[in-house]
């Protein structure tokens, strides 16, 4: 599958050599391509990326992305599946920049003919790609409106290696609000255990009496 990430930083590189470990076709879209040089990668502009991909990945930073998308066009994104992992954060990490709604929200209003699936950002890049890492089970949540684009989303996350059991469908896209808003619990819980290579596993009560 064809796979094009905007953004250039630690989440679009984790996610990069991930699916294109699992033997998908990656490339970055950058908003300067000629000052990019990422080994192992290959890095062209924000149009070329989205138009020749299946499946555009949202990785840029959630206070500029509306922006970059809306200069890419919605011609380019209709009847594509947008994957959006990005959260929008003030430079002290203390406020939402959408704490009203969410950029996942925000981006399915804007761009009515994409399917937007929100998911991956309750987690650090490192978890994203390799949750295997973890000592242990952990959750992952897709919203989104559209039943297929979630589908396809889940079998992208499972060449990550999330198994089934670990993704969650939380409902539509105005759940996207809860998994962005879990940003600044993020930000207290790698506060308290000093590092941000965590991720938190939902449990439910046991079958049995």
């Amino acid at each position: 599958m064809r796979i094009g990430i905007l953004g250039t930083g630690n989440v679009a590189r984790a996610l990069a050599a991930g699916w294109s470990g699992a033997g998908h076709e990656v490339v970055l879209g950058s908003r300067r391509p000629q000052d990019r040089n990422e080994p192992g990668f290959t890095v062209v502009g924000l149009d070329e990326a989205a138009a020749d991909a299946e499946v555009v990945v949202n990785a840029t930073p959630g206070t500029v992305s509306l922006e970059l998308l809306a200069a890419i066009g919605a011609p380019v994104l209709t009847g594509k599946t947008l994957i959006d992992v990005g959260v929008g954060l003030s430079d002290d990490y203390t406020e939402l920049s959408h704490p009203n709604s969410s950029l996942g929200e925000q981006i399915q209003a804007a761009f009515p003919g994409t399917a937007v699936v929100k998911t991956l950002c309750t987690m650090d890049s490192t978890v994203m790609a390799h949750p295997a890492g973890l000592d242990g089970p952990s959750t992952v949540f897709l919203s989104g409106e559209s039943i297929p684009a979630k589908q396809l989303t889940g079998r992208l996350l499972g060449d990550l290696g999330w198994p089934p059991s670990s993704v969650m469908d939380i409902g539509g896209i105005t759940t996207a609000r809860g998994q962005e808003h879990f940003a600044l619990l993020f930000m207290g819980i790698a506060a308290g255990v000093g590092g941000h290579t965590f991720n938190i596993n939902v449990v439910t009560p046991s079958a049995r009496r």
